[in-house]
């Protein structure tokens, strides 16, 4: 356990910005809300605020990529439970909506300097160390954004982690609260405990007390209802070799794969913000006596750690890395591209105040040889005519399959095979299709199974779908009771041998309570097990008889230890005895002292800033469509 506080007192409070987005993007699973769509078009509205159903299915779809990407390459996607997912999405975006609002009416702000600097040291955008524009503009397109979109994206999430954290991080604790919980913590408890056997050979039924159960629980022992499904498989692999590229395709991409390659230029500057401290004229003669020192001879390096109030980049004599066209603010980037390798420039004004850059080195794109790229330029054309052809014959499917009154038909239009699978009940099969939750809702469905119809197409993942329909229904029946009665008998002389040695138990238990029996003389032949100074995490017991033991009451002396009993998972009682509780003396180190504030105050914020999410969602006027 204090491993465990030592852990946890660090905590998301001591982790990183950069930490806490990658947390956010992982919980939230949104992605950029920047579709206008009708009302006709919204999954939810909190406080006048629409949230689309484009926003919806993006989030669920980016939902399923981190999953995925977590659970690893081997996982079934059709385990997925798409309505869970579209549960989860849709609770995150409610969340997020409430959390942003509430940031924004609480005046929190992040500068797009500081937006910039995250971006640039993000340990996903960067290559050998040093921020790498194609890398970026890669992992935000798998991530489904354009720069514009992440960055605002990115923008909403540092405001509703600055609300988090100031909330989260106001948690305290009184001095007399830490001591209180680590005298819990180190109280430690002698012990003993008596297992009674529950005795299988001492239950004796009959005939009748087997059909008397076998009627009582009648419902118990039915036959599972299965279907058996025919369906229709359509791969999108199966088209790759029906699709061609030709040779002007090729090198089209090849050009266009070419000129999407720009520039890296490494700058470096000095900010002098304009803030309540200093205007915008006050600002410009600050950076322009910095300009002055500059002509001088002094470095710019050591006037930027000097100087900067760019914290980011001051104590890296204001290098902010190498990167390409799009990153910077509009009129720093200008500056920085007019310039000669380390030249600075005059003072540039920006939205975040004046500033003077340096360019550090020039870094040309490197252009790839039209044969290092011809296979790759191959692959992902055929996989767009793939995913347009297999789009169009998905939705031929679809047409086909609800005009049918089988899927012979739609099979033989589309070249597809009717296959069979394996009965299966309302829990699904062991694996593959008869697994996936989609498969077996639609196969239990109205439609499907009362009503004889071939389903919708159905994604088990993205490169295969498929129609199912109802070939056998197997109805639940009742079991003859020939063919349960020993299930039952082992069943029912278990629970009337638990029974028994539980009333023995209580019996003894109440007689020890009320010093009628000594403790020493309490069923001799088994005998107690003394347990000696456990704590609450004591290897060798099991944790149902520490949580008891930890929940009973304190001896009145060290001659009347009190008592407890508990029936365990096997059938057997267990009676415990608490011979006394000890509290060490002793003054906690300054070091765990801290470690236990710190995971106190850490629970105490993380529950304050529970309650007021709580809140928001109460008081809010939400409605989900």
């Amino acid at each position: 356990m204090l491993q465990n506080i030592r852990d946890n007192s660090q905590g998301w409070i001591a982790k990183t910005i950069i930490g806490i987005i990658v947390a956010l993007l992982a919980l939230t699973g949104v992605d950029a809300i920047f579709t206008s769509t009708s009302n006709s078009q919204n999954a939810a509205e909190v406080n006048g605020e629409k949230i689309t159903t484009t926003e919806l299915s993006q989030a669920v779809e980016m939902q399923r990529r981190q999953l995925l990407q977590q659970l690893g390459r081997d996982f079934d996607a059709s385990l997925l439970d798409e309505k869970l997912l579209r549960e989860a999405a849709l609770n995150g975006l409610v969340e997020r909506t409430l959390l942003l609002d509430s940031a924004k009416d609480a005046k929190f702000a992040f500068s797009q300097q500081a937006l910039d600097q995250l971006i640039l040291k993000t340990p996903e955008f960067l290559v050998d160390g040093q921020f790498n524009a194609e890398r970026f503009d890669q992992v935000i397109r798998q991530l489904g954004y354009s720069r514009l979109q992440f960055r605002q994206m990115l923008e909403q999430e540092m405001l509703i982690g600055q609300l988090r954290a100031g909330l989260a991080n106001s948690g305290f604790v009184t001095d007399a609260q830490v001591q209180a919980f680590a005298a819990l913590e180190k109280q430690t408890r002698d012990f003993a405990t008596l297992t009674l056997k529950a005795d299988l050979n001492t239950v004796t039924l009959s005939d009748d007390d087997i059909k008397a159960y076998y009627d009582a629980q009648a419902s118990e022992f039915m036959t599972p209802e299965q279907v058996v499904l025919e369906y229709v498989e359509l791969k999108k692999d199966a088209f790759f070799d029906q699709v061609e590229v030709t040779d002007e395709a090729l090198q089209s991409a090849y050009q266009s794969e070419i000129a999407n390659l720009a520039e890296q230029r490494r700058a470096a500057h000095i900010l002098v913000e304009v803030s309540d401290k200093l205007n915008d004229e006050q600002a410009q003669a600050k950076l322009v006596a910095v300009q002055t020192r500059l002509e001088q001879g002094e470095d710019f390096a050591a006037l930027a750690k000097e100087v900067s109030d760019d914290s980011g980049s001051a104590g890296e004599g204001g290098d902010l890395g190498f990167a390409g066209p799009g990153v910077y603010d509009p009129a720093f980037e200008e500056a920085l591209y007019a310039l000669e390798e380390n030249a600075v420039s005059a003072p540039v004004r920006s939205e975040f105040g004046w500033h003077l850059i340096k360019l550090l080195g020039v870094q040309a794109p490197e252009v790839p040889s039209f044969a290092s790229l011809e296979e790759k330029l191959q692959r992902d054309l055929k996989a767009r005519q793939v995913e347009q052809r297999f789009v169009e014959v998905s939705k031929d499917l679809e047409d086909a399959a609800f005009e049918s009154s089988d899927l012979a038909q739609p099979a033989q239009e589309l070249g597809l095979e009717v296959k069979t699978t394996e009965a299966f009940g309302r829990q699904g099969g062991a694996e593959g299709l008869t697994a996936n939750r989609q498969v077996i809702q639609a196969a239990f469905s109205d439609e499907v199974l009362e009503d004889g119809s071939n389903s919708s197409v159905i994604e088990l993942d993205p490169n295969t779908v498929v129609v199912v329909r109802v070939k056998e229904h197997n109805k639940p029946e009742q079991l003859p009771l020939e063919q349960v009665a020993d299930s039952i008998r082992a069943q029912l002389t278990k629970v009337r041998a638990s029974e028994a040695v539980k009333a023995k138990g209580e019996e003894q238990l109440a007689a020890l309570r009320d010093g009628q029996t000594p403790v020493t003389q309490a069923d001799a032949k088994q005998g107690w097990n003394v347990v000696e100074a456990a704590t609450r995490s004591q290897e060798g017991v099991e944790p149902v008889v520490l949580q008891a033991l930890f929940r009973m009451p304190k001896p009145e002396a060290a001659d009347k230890p009190t008592f407890t009993g508990l029936s365990l998972s096997n059938g057997d009682f267990m009676i415990i005895r608490l011979n006394g509780v000890s509290q060490p003396e002793q003054t906690l180190s300054d070091e765990d002292k801290a470690m236990y504030s710190r995971f106190l105050a850490s629970r105490v914020g993380q529950q304050d800033f529970e309650a007021f999410r709580k809140q928001l969602e109460e008081t809010a006027d939400i409605e989900r469509f």
